[in-house]
């Protein structure tokens, strides 16, 4: 795999053991059960995580719904040792692929569902532009992309400026997907967060 700059969970690389925890006390798993609603993954379907990190959101996923096809990709290595490890010690058949959301390793139209939380605001615009034409490559016809990310308005970095609602859904459709919309807002400890879907 050709290394490319990322930015990891937490921002840094040393207080990952922080994350997991960090994101209960947040009120993350919350906000991963709305989206999970919204998505409403159907049984046997395959369903992939872009930005999966630790791995919570897909644990998440299969104790819902314990007969998907549940794949994770992220390019942090020592986040996908912990989400490896989580979903062995819980009995959870889950896949991990060490991979960029601009570069994902599956073949066209192989997914029914691809979900992102909480990472489109890692990405600059380029790379977001890149990620998002991608999972317009993978999914089916008639697949969905379900996302929550921060709202916008949560300091002046350029990279949370740019997850404002209306550039996420210009930033969809211009990678080709259908119908981008806002499909609600929500709340954790640190601000609010956006709700998207498109379609393919």
């Amino acid at each position: 795999m050709t290394e490319q700059a990322y930015l990891p969970a937490m921002g840094v690389r040393w207080l990952l053991p922080f994350y997991d925890p960090f994101c209960r006390l947040a009120g993350v798993r919350r906000v991963h059960a709305q989206l999970l609603e919204r998505a409403d993954p159907q049984p046997g379907q395959r369903v992939l995580d872009v930005g999966c990190g630790t791995g919570t959101l897909l644990g998440a996923l299969v104790r819902r719904s314990p007969t998907v096809e549940a794949i994770g990709i992220d390019p942090d290595a020592a986040s996908l040792r912990r989400a490896r490890a989580k979903a062995a010690r819980a009995g959870l058949q889950i896949s991990f692929e060490r991979a960029y959301a601009g570069r994902l390793p599956l073949p066209d139209g192989s997914v029914d569902r691809v979900l992102s939380s909480l990472m489109l605001h890692h990405l600059d615009d380029d790379e977001r532009g890149r990620a998002l034409r991608e999972v317009r490559r993978v999914l089916r016809p008639g697949g969905q992309l379900h996302v929550v990310d921060i709202a916008g308005g949560h300091g002046r970095h350029p990279r949370l400026a740019a997850v404002q609602p209306e550039r996420v859904i210009a930033a969809m459709a211009a990678a080709g997907l259908s119908d981008p919309a806002v499909d609600g807002h929500g709340r954790v400890r640190f601000g609010r967060v956006a709700f998207y879907r498109a379609g393919r």
